[in-house]
């Protein structure tokens, strides 16, 4: 099964020169810790709540005033719609990623989340891929020793 079977279409999304208030509550409007940003239709980054609290709020600055492109995380993390789900859950677990832009030359067509990789599994796999995405690479190999 590839992603483009899986993917929610058309996601929400924000663009570099909004303020991150405005990221911060489509998150809270679309119940999500991160918001592709993409300009003309092009994914330029993802913003993520932590890049709201540390880069800017942390760091002093107004979620008010602050762009997201201040903030965000340039050149994502993303997945082609013909990648297969085996291997968009290996780079989510890889990278440590819920989240995964779909991009087609370019342009943002989708977003690919653990829930839906985790419901193409066969049973059984479900909490094991989840685990994955969720910790560190670190911490698997020693719990598989220990």
């Amino acid at each position: 099964m590839n992603v483009n079977e899986l993917m929610t279409r058309d996601p929400a999304s924000c663009r570099p020169d909004d303020v991150c208030a405005q990221a911060a509550m489509l998150m809270r409007e679309e119940d999500c810790g991160s918001i592709p940003v993409v300009d003309d239709g092009r994914l330029v980054g993802i913003v993520t709540d932590r890049d709201i609290t540390v880069r800017c709020v942390a760091a002093g600055h107004d979620p008010k005033t602050t762009r997201v492109s201040e903030v965000m995380s340039a050149d994502p993390i993303c997945v082609q719609p013909d990648t297969s789900a085996e291997e968009a859950t290996k780079i989510m677990a890889e990278r440590q990623v819920r989240r995964l832009p779909v991009v087609a030359d370019g342009r943002l067509v989708g977003i690919v989340v653990t829930a839906q990789l985790a419901r193409s599994e066969k049973p059984g796999q479900v909490g094991k891929t989840i685990k994955d995405i969720s910790e560190p690479a670190s911490g698997r190999a020693s719990h598989a020793r220990g």
